[in-house]
């Protein structure tokens, strides 16, 4: 049977902040869920950047509007903010959308409508390689497409990186065409875990996959252990898993997924 994939309605407006410096920008996104009567609310954070003096009450802003938002419900915050933000605060009406993820449509709209100031804290390069959930694909020169700026939630560390999915094997998990955050692999066992995966000997036209890594491993006299088998399964049952040749160097554990970010 398919991935079931379940959505509601929800209601974003782009908050926007009027600088002395830069004229209005948009300050971040609000995002409504009608049915439970909440909201959900992500900020920029490069306020020192471009606030000048400002930037200190701006900063206070998110844990403002995030403490009104939880005590009055949706239409009575929205209403409190059409009646009370100045010239210098307005909100946009608000907008119909489509929601798989709360989370991750808030972050998805953020990056649509907020372009913040690259910092090495709260940015990670985007990767053009289009990483495919489904199987290997052919990918062009692997370069940075740019950045991708993290939610606040998310601690930055080195090495980090996005991505973009393309394939439905991995649904309902990792929707196709969603952009994912991944870390190097390091020390430690990779059965269970989702991970990205290139085949090697290609040049410039690498192949890259996102499955789960499931290995099984047998002892030599020896007393060290070796691969007896590697599968790569998806998550959709709509797809196949396949083996992997242990004897045969040709792929590489490049990556471990850490989440969807939109």
């Amino acid at each position: 049977m398919p991935a079931v994939v379940s959505t509601s309605e929800g209601r974003y407006s782009v908050l926007e902040a009027d600088l002395p410096m830069l004229g209005t920008v948009p300050a971040g996104v609000l995002l409504e869920d009608p049915a439970n009567n909440a909201v959900y609310l992500r900020m920029r954070r490069d306020w020192e950047s471009i606030a000048d003096d400002e930037a200190d009450v701006y900063e206070l802003l998110e844990d403002d509007l995030n403490a009104k938002a939880s005590e009055m419900g949706a239409e009575r915050f929205f209403a409190w903010l059409e009646a009370n933000l100045s010239n210098s605060l307005r909100v946009t009406d608000r907008q119909p959308v489509l929601v798989r993820n709360f989370d991750q449509t808030l972050n998805r709209l953020y990056s649509q409508h907020v372009q913040s100031t690259f910092s090495a804290r709260t940015h990670v390069p985007l990767w053009s390689l289009r990483v495919a959930a489904g199987r290997f694909l052919d990918n062009a020169e692997v370069e940075p497409e740019g950045y991708e700026e993290l939610p606040a939630t998310v601690r930055n560390a080195s090495g980090l990186f996005a991505a973009r999915i393309v394939g439905t094997s991995m649904e309902p998990l990792i929707p196709d065409g969603s952009v994912c955050l991944f870390r190097p692999f390091g020390a430690g066992t990779r059965n269970g875990k989702l991970v990205l995966v290139e085949e090697l000997g290609r040049g410039l036209n690498d192949r890259y996959t996102v499955k789960r890594y499931v290995s099984k491993k047998r002892q030599r006299a020896d007393g060290s252990w070796d691969h007896d088998s590697i599968r790569l399964e998806p998550l959709n049952p709509e797809h196949t898993a396949w083996e992997l040749d242990p004897e045969q160097e040709r792929y590489r554990v490049v990556a471990e997924f850490i989440d969807v970010l939109y």
